[in-house]
């Protein structure tokens, strides 16, 4: 039953056309459970009825014609339910429904399973026989499963506007829905553009080619040059490998013949399928065959074919390669969107971004922060590879995607983003204005930063100083570790650029989910591994020629260097290191520069630092807390793994515990404290923080003017009043309603996102 299974989703998963899919699957159902009828009820456009998309036992001509109300017959009960129904005798339950014209008379067994995507019934799959009998568990067991699996086909298709089996004559497009993990706040609302990897067969979308000569003379280009590739390759070790291998690259050739591949590919484009699409379409089907074959050779096989279509595809892509053209409103979608891809597009045209992998705390999230795009990460179910072109919403408060959004939709967004911009101009004004609490308490704003291209964007929102400069952004930008030299003129850029103001270098923080090309770091579990402080102890000769880079920038300069070391877990880490950077200091000197002794600080990341953290603060110049990283360690969440990341609450009480801890500690040493991740740039966490007596606040540019803003118009004593609550509560959902709901209180419902105003 399970291969049975397999082959019905692997099937109806790989029909291009979803109609014809949605028949053939009503067949193989019908035929692999061995009853009379099975049916499939889709609901409709309008979301208010569910239409007889295909049925294999019923009558054929009332496929499209027929619709149950979501509160009519034991199809409308399924739905409502959510829920399988077995009934021996259909026709007794007080649900039953007639419709004459589905000819369902003489069926009594009925089995109807909903069919479900993130939370929402998008139809119905429903097995009938005549006998008066319950379906047994097996059957209904394959059922559930079955229609588990089909959920996210369905929702594929309503997210690619294919809608003729959702609508009635027209076609329109309907309204798909998908869930992610909110990444960067805002909303955006433009036409997507897929960026797929090279030579990757299932990023290829499928779509109608434009003219089928031009497709059929690419594809013959780019089969031809695979051949002679192989025709290379044999030639080149027909003297040095044995025959039977030889033979591998014989059998190559033979599957590129006009009627084996070459010639299934050319059928599909001649029935209007682009070259790359067809090529995709013939691939999976082929591979698909072998997986299901019992040899084990002959298993393998399928890696051969797959590896002919890679190659083929990658000819076919250098062939046509041409440069991406962007709309005025790019919603930038990819399978896995990086900082590259993020920054080739111009920054006036990009109004949104959508990755299926990552999370809110993965640098891709954090870089489109601080530009100020609306961003959802890890939306795992969506169809990416297929969406170029849809017209998309991007709700990056909530991780939410529409696409083909509904006109009231659209109106209704569109509002938002006006009253948004009206505020964003309102905030300029307090650039240069201090953030002072109405009763006195002084917070120092500062920004986290990693590119050149942050500078302009922070000192145009006031920002006070630098609170962490990501200083791993120039080594990963080369194929080799920079300079001292290299590195000084970094490093002095920025110091020169926010000069007299104090400017946070941190130590290179690399390992985990930063790596660099030329330093690999291998580790089954990297988080917990060889990354931060523990890689520069082990490797004091890069420490040592970052510091003197970092001492030599700031020669001159008024402004503050303080250097902030992460990953540190213990006293004895944290002494090795300023053991070191004095080291670099006496060198510096030596050599005739005039510098002054740096400041240097403690990120505590790690949960010991915690603990440690008044031992720590006694040791050090300052501390400060890295959150991203304490939540991920607090909570045992791995942030860019969307299937968990859910669970990274920052407000979560254990995290609000132990930010406590940590100013309690520091506080009772006298030191400066400050925090620079993600919580800080939010209005819930800078309110909570600034109760707690973080002297300073770091965080993406683009936050700024929203948090002096609430700050301005708050009293610390009004926090401190709402820390109290908070540090008693039980649940990060329960802080996060709660301070929002004081803050609208307060007349700042301006920085509430709009569903939680309500």
């Amino acid at each position: 039953m399970l291969n049975t299974l397999r082959q019905i989703v692997q099937a109806f998963a790989q029909e291009a056309d979803f109609a014809a899919s949605v028949r053939l699957l009503a067949q193989q159902v019908r035929a692999a459970l061995g009853t009379e009828v099975c049916s499939i009820y889709l609901l409709n456009d309008a979301r208010d009825g569910y239409r007889l998309a295909a049925t294999e036992g019923l009558n054929q001509a009332q496929i499209g014609e027929v619709i149950l109300a979501q509160n009519q017959g034991l199809v409308g009960l399924v739905g409502r339910r959510a829920e399988p129904l077995n009934l021996d005798a259909a026709q007794n339950h007080p649900n039953f429904f007639f419709v004459p014209e589905i000819g369902e008379e003489p069926f009594n067994a009925f089995l109807g399973v909903p069919i479900i995507h993130q939370g929402r019934v998008l139809g119905v799959l429903v097995v009938q026989q005549r006998d008066t009998r319950r379906f047994d568990e097996g059957e209904e067991a394959f059922m559930v499963t079955l229609s588990a699996q089909l959920a996210t086909v369905v929702a594929h298709a309503q997210a690619v506007g294919d809608s003729r089996l959702f609508s009635s004559g027209r076609v329109t497009d309907i309204e798909g829905y998908f869930r992610g993990l909110a990444g960067s706040p805002g909303i955006g609302i433009g036409t997507s553009v897929v960026l797929h990897p090279i030579a990757n067969l299932e990023a290829v979308p499928e779509r109608p080619a434009s003219d089928i000569t031009v497709e059929l003379t690419l594809l013959e280009r780019a089969v031809e040059a695979v051949r002679n590739d192989i025709r290379g390759i044999i030639e080149e070790f027909k003297n040095s490998l044995p025959q039977e291998e030889l033979a591998l690259f014989d059998a190559y050739l033979h599957m590129l013949d006009d009627n084996a591949l070459a010639g299934d590919i050319r059928e599909r484009v001649l029935l209007g399928q682009w070259a790359q699409g067809a090529l995709k379409q013939v691939i999976r089907e082929h591979v698909g065959r072998f997986e299901l074959m019992d040899d084990p050779y002959l298993k393998e096989r399928g890696s051969d074919v797959k590896d002919l279509g890679v190659r083929i595809l990658g000819y076919l892509q250098r062939i046509r390669e041409k440069k991406t053209q962007f709309p005025r409103d790019t919603i930038l979608v990819g399978e896995e969107v990086t900082p590259s891809m993020l920054t080739s597009i111009p920054a006036d045209r990009l109004c949104g971004v959508v990755s299926v992998q990552g999370s809110g705390s993965s640098h891709v999230a954090i870089l489109a922060r601080a530009m100020g795009i609306p961003a959802v990460m890890g939306a795992v179910d969506l169809p990416g590879y297929d969406l170029e072109g849809v017209p998309l919403i991007v709700d990056g408060h909530y991780g939410e995607v529409y696409t083909n959004p509904s006109k009231e939709r659209l109106a209704e967004n569109r509002t938002q983003i006006a009253e948004q911009k009206l505020f964003e101009e309102e905030l300029e004004e307090l650039k240069d204005l201090p953030c002072i609490t109405q009763d006195g308490w002084r917070v120092q704003l500062w920004v986290n930063i990693g590119l050149s291209g942050d500078i302009t964007r922070s000192l145009d929102r006031g920002a006070e100083g630098i609170g962490l400069f990501r200083t791993e952004v120039p080594f990963m930008t080369k194929d080799r570790f920079p300079t001292e030299v290299e590195q000084r003129a970094i490093y002095r850029e920025h110091m020169e650029a926010f000069e007299p103001r104090p400017v946070t270098m941190r130590s290179l923080d690399i390992g985990g989910d930063k790596a660099l090309s030329y330093f690999p770091i291998s580790e089954e579990n990297p988080f917990l591994g060889w990354r931060g402080i523990r890689v520069t102890l082990d490797h004091p000769e890069i420490f040592l020629i970052q510091i003197r880079a970092m001492l030599k920038a700031n020669a001159g300069l008024l402004g503050e260097l303080r250097i902030m070391l992460p990953m540190i877990s213990s006293l004895t880490e944290l002494q090795a290191a300023q053991q070191l950077v004095a080291q670099a200091y006496e060198e510096v000197i030596e050599e005739g520069v005039r510098v002054k002794r740096p400041q240097v600080g403690v990120l505590i990341e790690v949960p010991a630092a915690v603990y440690q953290a008044r031992l720590l603060a006694k040791a050090a110049d300052f501390i400060a807390v890295g959150s991203n990283d304490l939540t991920q360690y607090m909570l045992a969440v791995d942030r860019n793994n969307p299937r968990v990341a859910a669970l990274y609450e920052e407000v979560h009480p254990a995290v609000i515990s132990a930010l406590r801890e940590v100013a309690r500690a520091t506080h009772a040493e006298e030191k400066p404290l400050g925090i620079c991740g993600e919580l800080a740039g939010t209005p819930v966490g800078a309110v909570l923080l600034m109760a707690m007596g973080y002297h300073v606040l770091s965080m993406n540019a683009t936050h700024l003017p929203k948090v002096k803003w609430v700050i301005r118009n708050i009293k610390r004593r009004d926090a401190r009043r709402i820390l109290a609550r908070v540090l008693k509560m039980d649940t990060a959902e329960e802080v996060s309603r709660y301070v929002n709901r004081q803050l609208i209180d307060a007349g700042l419902e301006r920085v509430v996102p709009s569903r939680q105003v309500g």
